[in-house]
């Protein structure tokens, strides 16, 4: 293993500077003593490549229209050939103001309301406010729970895609919360299944760089022509390099027909027209910070690890479900015995940290918690006490 040259132990006040995981702790939690370990940012310094490329043209003492030069498309381009391997060209490509927007983009355009759009629960809990939001039909198909893991119904697909004809399908890859690389297999009999019906396909590939253990990850559109012909990904250097206060994310449309109106649609507005600062942090990022990225990711792994142990000896009864991508954690608190409120008031009031409802990501997640170990070890190791002893607590007040 390499020499580690970046700090991801320091602590860094993240007060003052508008941070959600900071700010919004009373509005969501109602309550801020707590340990913010929920919404999915890092708690690392951002690559210096980054800041610098970013001081040096804020240094200029204009700051005027900006035009996106094609340094920026190809650094892009340069990655995913590189580190996915993943063919682009740049008529494929736009840019859009973040993933999320990006998918609420594709539904506004490719569906009307009371169309059907399929998910695949306990999921990103983003994906069913911008659908319902627009008025469009909920179609859930729930992946299925599999020996401490999970996989997808892809026979229920094909019989919901049958029945109640969904006009898109958003899909998680890797998946959000639990950490799923889907591999090539699945993802072929996604894109055969939704292909066949017409169905469009938006893949949220944010978390496509953050591959753990060496994996590689998957691209939707690259596992077949059927893929390629029905996707619209969506990806984005922001969890990559913790910089999602940049807003920088890009979208791959790989079939030229489903794309022209489509990008069409998105210049004439300006939704595809990026600012100066998303495309020089992007780029500084895809050009100058992959051994950052790849120090952070090694950090996260042991992170994980660290976790995995501790829960294992110190709280039986609660388990994670062992991801292959993200700095998210899917933990398991059903052994506890706790019903959902239960669990949430013991992490919030009895251990003081806060993370994310399992059932925020559909009913699935009865009996789960989403935790953010991207954070120093010791910021980590004092939550994971701090769950240690409310657990403790809580048995002791049940058994008297």
């Amino acid at each position: 293993m390499k020499k580690r040259i970046y700090d991801f132990d320091s602590i860094i006040d993240r007060q003052g500077t508008g941070a959600t995981k900071i700010e919004q702790l009373d509005i969501i939690f109602g309550r801020h003593d707590v340990t913010p370990l929920w919404i999915a940012d890092l708690d690392f310094a951002v690559c210096p490549e980054i800041t610098d490329a970013l001081i040096q043209r804020l240094k200029h003492p204009v700051l005027g229209y900006s035009f996106c030069p094609d340094s920026y498309w190809n650094s892009i381009i340069d990655w995913q050939r590189h580190r996915h391997g993943f063919e682009l060209c740049r008529e494929e490509m736009a840019f859009v103001p973040g993933v999320v927007k990006g998918i609420g983009l594709a539904v506004n355009f490719f569906t009307q309301k009371g169309d059907g759009i399929l998910i695949q629960p306990p999921v990103y809990h983003p994906f069913k406010m911008v659908i319902e939001g627009n008025g469009r039909r909920l179609i859930e198909n729930p992946l299925i729970a599999d020996n401490g893991t999970y996989r997808m119904d892809l026979e229920g697909l094909a019989d919901l895609v049958a029945s109640e004809k969904p006009k898109m399908m958003i899909l998680c890859n890797p998946h959000n919360p639990i950490g799923i690389q889907w591999d090539a297999d699945t993802l072929r009999e996604v894109a055969r299944i939704c292909r066949a019906a017409g169905v469009v396909v938006v893949s949220d590939e944010i978390h496509g760089d953050l591959m753990l253990c060496g994996r590689r990850h998957i691209p939707f559109a690259a596992v077949s022509d059927d893929a390629a012909a029905v996707s619209v990904t969506l990806g984005a250097p922001s969890k990559t390099f913790n910089i999602p206060g940049l807003v920088s994310s890009w979208m791959v449309v790989k079939n030229p027909e489903l794309r022209r109106d489509f990008y069409h649609w998105l210049e004439v507005n300006e939704f595809s027209a990026p600012p100066m600062i998303s495309t020089i942090g992007a780029e500084a990022a895809y050009r100058n910070g992959e051994e950052w990225l790849d120090q952070m990711l090694e950090y996260v792994q042991e992170n994980i690890e660290f976790t995995r142990d501790f829960l294992a000896r110190e709280v039986p009864g609660v388990t994670i479900v062992e991801p292959q991508a993200s700095f998210l954690l899917w933990v398991d608190f059903r052994g506890l015995g706790l019903s959902q409120q239960q669990l949430m008031d013991m992490l919030l009031d009895h251990a003081h940290i806060a993370l994310n409802d399992g059932t925020m990501f559909g009913r699935q997640g009865e009996g789960f918690a989403r935790l953010n170990i991207g954070t120093p070890r010791s910021v980590l190791a004092e939550a994971l006490g701090k769950i240690r002893d409310a657990v403790a607590e809580v048995r002791t007040a049940v058994m008297a």
